[in-house]
């Protein structure tokens, strides 16, 4: 086990001046200082030498790999620059989330590097402030890990010629722009440029760097007080150098010192994406960096104009985000999430705007408490219940279980009647016509979501059973009110055939008897028609979905998108079938039938479900 030679002692003196340089009044606790690296993997540590986490305000050191770098004498400026990321940029887990979303947005194609370039543009906003306002030698720790990292490629590849082995163009861009912000020679902070002397080739590829490092630190400089708009024109500038390199090089991982900083912690307000798709504008064509005359003749595409985006990469919900790319951004931020989880939390963000009561029904409730007489009070009975006015009037003397008496109490009928919510038995149709609601919006799971917050917000029981074919359902374990159950269920998949699980049915409202009422809710298609096949028992499930929509006593409502105009008009192919079973569900069972024309009008159904069908029915 390999053990570091810092003192930890001088880094917890270098800890109180480094807070000194921010703020003495911060959240963060004492930094985590790891003698070995198999403390630093268990603090989550492990490919650079420091980092930091927002969920808990902590920095964590890895003194092994602080020695192997050389880095033992920067004590305050490492700890520093940590110290910056809770304060500077990104301060918290839900700037830092924002942040991701705004490069996300402005890397077409190359979007799983969205984390990486948040932290080397958070890097350059912090060690800018450290050198130019604090004096610290941040310039010298670069020196060290270009130092280190060129000694142990040269052992590699035996050789000593720098100028052969360059460093990857996306550090090399990002050294140059070091070396403008704090006006340093070119190669001064140990990067490995090509010469002038290679190619002509390379000549233009260098010209076309040292632009770009211009743009770079302008973009440090004017946007430092505005964080995310700076973070969407570094992404734009990084572009090209990541789709050349796709591969993180050696000394930029040094530096992923937020890679899991939202460990931890949930950022909310994602899901929208109007922010960032308006924010796709290329440095070179920003008047606040180029100025007005250089961006409206750069030979690119004028101010304001975006950025092409693939087809492909842009969300298909208009101003909101799918869940796809928004589990990529919260991964980017350092969440390790499952995708099945993600989509959980998606769809609970999107419905939250659209909750609405649950349909009630009025129920009489006995309220206000009356005095209705008295009655002996005899001994072993609690000596609170003794009426002492009631006993002592009788007579003045006091005998247990002879003249002492208790008050008896009754309820009064009040006009005003309680409020008791309808359960809900919600059934989604999952079959292989719906998306996939862990990769793209699927309304069902949202409509479904929206009912079922609905109802738990109203103080009613849910069961939700999400069915494809034959033996494809899962269900809540019987109904129940924990949310995170319900969603688990909602944002699931099958994508098989179509087989509505009849046997749920039959179980939910016929073998057992309910004592609360409840209202059966289908959000489904055509294949709802399945609910009238006969059961795995040969049992005609048309008996069984009449009895159980009586034995609910809630009322039943199908929410169906149709191919053809219901009732209206009566198609004359193989869907008249399903429309004649529709109408008789309608007339000799009383199934509400609900059409849409389409996924996302279930949304709307949903958010308006209690007001037009119950509000009438209960007055």
């Amino acid at each position: 086990m390999q053990r570091s030679e810092p003192n930890l002692a001088h880094w917890e003196q270098a800890w109180q001046k480094a807070l000194s340089l921010w703020s003495k009044y911060t959240k963060l606790r004492p930094p985590v200082l790891c003698e070995t690296q198999i403390e630093a993997a268990k603090e989550g540590l492990t490919g650079s030498f420091a980092m930091i986490r927002l969920s808990d305000q902590t920095v964590v050191i890895d003194l092994v790999a602080i020695t192997q770098f050389k880095l033992q004498d920067y004590a305050v400026e490492i700890l520093a620059h940590e110290i910056g990321h809770h304060i500077l940029s990104p301060a918290s887990v839900s700037d830092h989330a924002r942040m991701i979303a705004r490069i996300y947005a402005n890397l077409p194609t190359l979007e799983e590097h969205a984390g990486m370039v948040a932290n080397l543009y958070t890097d350059l906003l912090i060690n800018n402030h450290l050198k130019r306002q604090c004096d610290l030698k941040m310039d010298d720790i670069y020196r060290r890990i270009n130092a280190s990292t060129f000694q142990n490629s040269s052992s590699a590849q035996n050789t000593e010629n720098v100028q052969n082995h360059p460093s990857s163009r996306i550090w090399q861009l990002y050294m140059r722009i070091y070396e403008h912000l704090w006006q340093l020679k070119r190669g001064s902070l140990g990067a490995a440029f090509y010469e002038n002397s290679v190619e002509s080739t390379n000549n233009e590829r260098e010209d076309i760097l040292e632009g770009d490092a211009w743009l770079g630190a302008r973009i440090i400089k004017v946007y430092a007080s505005d964080a995310l708009k700076g973070a969407s024109r570094f992404a734009s500038l990084l572009l090209p150098y990541l789709a050349e390199e796709r591969e993180m090089s050696e000394q930029i991982a040094k530096l992923m010192d937020t890679r899991h900083a939202a460990t931890g912690q949930f950022p909310s307000g994602l899901i929208n994406s109007d922010s960032e798709e308006n924010d796709t504008v290329h440095p070179s064509n920003d008047p606040s960096l180029v100025g007005e005359q250089l961006s409206n003749t750069s030979g690119q595409k004028n101010q304001g104009e975006p950025l092409s985006v693939s087809p492909e990469n842009t969300s298909s919900a208009g101003q909101y985000r799918d869940p796809f790319h928004y589990g990529q951004i919260l991964k980017s931020a350092g969440l390790t999430l499952s995708d099945h989880d993600i989509a959980i939390r998606y769809y609970r963000e999107r419905a939250m705007p659209l909750l609405v009561s649950f349909p009630s029904k009025s129920q009489p409730v006995k309220a206000e408490l009356i005095p209705e007489g008295t009655t002996l009070w005899e001994p072993g009975e609690p000596m609170e219940d003794i009426d002492w006015f009631g006993t002592l009037s009788s007579s003045s003397t006091v005998i247990p279980g002879v003249t002492t008496v208790k008050r008896e109490w009754g309820y009064a009928e009040e006009n005003e009647p309680d409020i008791e919510p309808c359960d809900l038995d919600l059934y989604v149709d999952c079959s292989g016509s719906m998306p996939n609601p862990q990769q793209e919006i699927s309304y069902t799971a949202l409509a479904g979501t929206i009912l079922c917050l609905s109802a738990l917000r109203a103080g009613a029981s849910v069961q939700v059973t999400l069915w494809s074919g034959t033996n494809q359902f899962k269900t809540t374990e019987g109904f129940v009110k924990n949310e995170h159950q319900i969603l688990n269920v909602l944002t699931d998949y099958f994508g098989g055939g179509t087989a509505f699980p009849i046997h749920i049915l039959r179980k939910t409202h016929i073998e057992q008897q309910r004592l609360r009422d409840t209202h059966i809710v289908i959000l489904s298609d055509d294949g709802v028609t399945t609910m009238f096949d006969q059961d795995e028992n040969d049992v005609s499930g048309w008996n069984i979905a009449e009895q159980a929509l009586q034995n609910a006593n809630g009322g039943g409502t199908m929410v169906l998108n149709l191919n053809w105009d219901y009732p209206a008009v009566t198609p004359d192919n193989w869907m008249k079938k399903d429309h004649d079973l529709l109408v008789r569900a309608e007339q000799d069972q009383q199934w509400s039938v609900y059409p849409v024309s389409s996924w996302e009008a279930m949304v709307q159904f949903a958010k308006h479900f209690s007001q037009r069908h119950y509000e009438v029915s209960n007055s």
